[in-house]
């Protein structure tokens, strides 16, 4: 039998109907300018925020010697401690750094409000299948399959732990099919930057690692569900697997499982940064210049977006919950006006702005210290 989706929210109070309206709103009106991405000289990957899945109270996944929560733990500190060490340029910021419940929304609310560039999310899985072991790397998205919806509801569970948590998650229901109907509608706008990390996290796994590969997968977890930027779930092997629980517990496995997820993160950040023409806004300096504003977003706009193609130096700069994007620098207001004009067709509303200190000023402010 056929639902519709209308079916499906009116089986929902009000409120939330109202948030998944604004939710179609947004996806219609401007998901299909944030989601376009291409190749995008001076963006840099700058922070990295590490999810060591479950803790405290929610042990995760039990294995027959050991716990999720734990192993979860010491792969990200692991991570992070390769990163810190040979990526100097990266600040790594952590969910959490010992034994504690971190609720899922705050995890990530923690890289929304560090604005970081990068979410990792490590974790274990189990399968009534002993036989199972090997590693996957999800993304959010559809659950493709009934065994993605498995992985993701058993993921989603430990909200019940967490106090108010129909309030904190809109009213979502981890056992419920509806819940992740409407919940899928709500893509990520980062979808494709985060396919391009797990994929090379699963190519590391597979062929440098010697991890038996089960490849890049799409499902609801709520972990990812509200971050702004390119985000991963790791399912790092099975624990309910002896031989491969025991490689877990091990401090080589771990090394070795986050050494693959470093290596795949320095493909990333090379990737990324070749490719782009994109940069965040000139370090100080006293001396003002003219820029074209083009856009102002809630969200950051992914560095590779095909809206910037054309063009070889934008800027980003963030003023309180909000980014502008500027194209083109010059201390020539001439040269700039013209800059504008010849932008228009892609966006037309840009303007001239001042730009000093990192920060957006009023023209006039630059014409009168040009004068």
């Amino acid at each position: 039998m056929k639902v519709s989706a209308s079916k499906i929210l009116y089986r929902y109070p009000l409120r939330q109907r109202k948030i998944f309206s604004l939710v179609l709103v947004f996806l219609f009106f401007f998901a299909p300018v944030m989601a376009q991405n291409s190749n995008s000289h001076h963006y840099k990957i700058r922070k990295v925020v590490i999810d060591a899945g479950h803790g405290g109270k929610d042990p995760g996944t039990l294995g027959r010697h050991s716990q999720e929560k734990d192993i979860a733990l010491s792969i990200a500190l692991k991570l992070g401690k390769y990163i810190e060490d040979h990526v100097k340029d990266v600040q790594v910021i952590y969910t959490r750094k010992t034994d504690v419940f971190i609720e899922l929304h705050e995890r990530g609310n923690i890289a929304n409000t560090n604005h970081a560039d990068l979410f990792i999310s490590i974790h274990c899985n189990s399968s009534p299948n002993k036989k199972i072991y090997g590693a996957e790397t999800y993304v959010m998205g559809l659950n493709v399959g009934e065994r993605n919806m498995e992985v993701a509801r058993k993921e989603n569970a430990v909200i019940t732990l967490e106090n108010d948590y129909s309030q904190h998650y809109e009213g979502f229901d981890p056992n419920s099919p509806e819940s992740y109907i409407v919940f899928n509608l709500m893509q990520n706008t980062y979808l494709e930057q985060s396919l391009k990390f797990a994929t090379l996290v699963q190519k590391q796994f597979k062929e440098r690692a010697g991890r038996r590969d089960h490849g890049v997968r799409q499902a609801g977890f709520l972990v990812l569900w509200k971050t702004s930027m390119p985000s991963v779930l790791v399912e790092t092997g099975y624990l309910s697997n002896p031989n491969e629980e025991k490689f877990l517990m091990s401090d080589d496995g771990q090394s070795i499982i986050a050494s693959a997820i470093y290596r795949a993160f320095k493909n990333y950040k090379t990737m990324i940064e070749s490719q782009s023409n994109f940069t965040m806004a000139p370090e100080t300096t006293d001396q003002a210049f003219f820029s074209v504003q083009v856009l102002t977003s809630r969200k950051k706009i992914p560095p590779d977006d095909k809206i910037f193609k054309k063009y070889k130096l934008v800027l980003e700069f963030q003023e309180g919950n909000s980014y502008k994007y500027t194209v083109g620098r010059s201390t020539s207001y001439e040269e700039i006006k013209n800059l504008r004009k010849q932008i228009l067709s892609d966006f037309p509303d840009a303007f001239v702005v001042g730009v000093r200190n990192h920060k957006i000023i009023p023209l006039q402010a630059v014409l009168k210290k040009k004068e």
